[in-house]
């Protein structure tokens, strides 16, 4: 998993313009524990984060600390977020990988078993965003993610461009379902009704009830 710690101002910034930076902070957290709690469900061992910012400063912090007992952590490392995530798959040495981000809190442990189960088949699987990003890639060769150097992040097309470069590689390529981001008010209030009965949903009903 890659994940950035919900430091108020500096996580969600899109969001919290929206519905300020503390509270997009929380809904970041919110996010993160969601996704972790799914993939611990889907993945009895094996459990990695690559993990930047200082969680001491962050929402939820200690909160989220106990949740990633059990996950063996690693500081994010590179030259922009591209190179972070080539780093995140290489880092983990050889044998398949799937890597997931913290910006889609309705996945499920079943989706992300199907992932994984698509590696006996294919080279790769990509789930897309319907921002245009991607939400999961999955290598049984984490060597591969180097294509991920050259594909532009956080644009209309990364996933696009994502799939292309998988393919240009050689590699025999699969997708699964197509998932939103939460990176607007619209966002989180659609995700939040996917997913009602998580930390998520409850976080969003919290700062709809401020709001009021």
């Amino acid at each position: 998993m890659v994940a950035k710690a919900p430091v108020p101002g500096l996580a969600k910034t899109r969001l919290g313009d929206q519905v300020g930076m503390p509270a997009a902070a929380q809904l970041a957290a919110a996010a993160l524990l969601d996704t972790l709690d799914q993939c611990e469900i889907a993945f009895a061992g094996g459990l990695h984060v690559a993990m930047t910012g200082d969680l001491s400063r962050a929402a939820r912090g200690e909160e989220i600390e106990a949740a990633l007992r059990g996950w063996e952590v690693h500081h994010q490392r590179g030259d922009g977020f591209a190179d972070r995530l080539t780093h995140a798959h290489a880092d983990l040495g050889p044998g398949p990988v799937v890597q997931i981000g913290m910006d889609t809190p309705q996945v499920t442990a079943d989706l992300l078993l199907e992932v994984a189960a698509g590696l006996r088949d294919h080279d790769a699987v990509l789930g897309l965003a319907e921002d245009g990003g991607w939400w999961v890639l999955a290598l049984r060769d984490p060597a591969d993610a180097v294509v991920l150097r050259d594909v532009p992040p956080s644009t209309p097309d990364t996933g696009a461009l994502t799939l292309a470069a998988l393919r240009a590689r050689g590699l025999d390529v699969a997708t699964v379902a197509t998932l939103r981001d939460v990176d607007e008010v619209r966002d989180a209030a659609a995700v939040a009704t996917l997913a009602p009965e998580g930390r998520f949903a409850a976080a969003w009903s919290a700062v709809q009830e401020v709001a009021r």
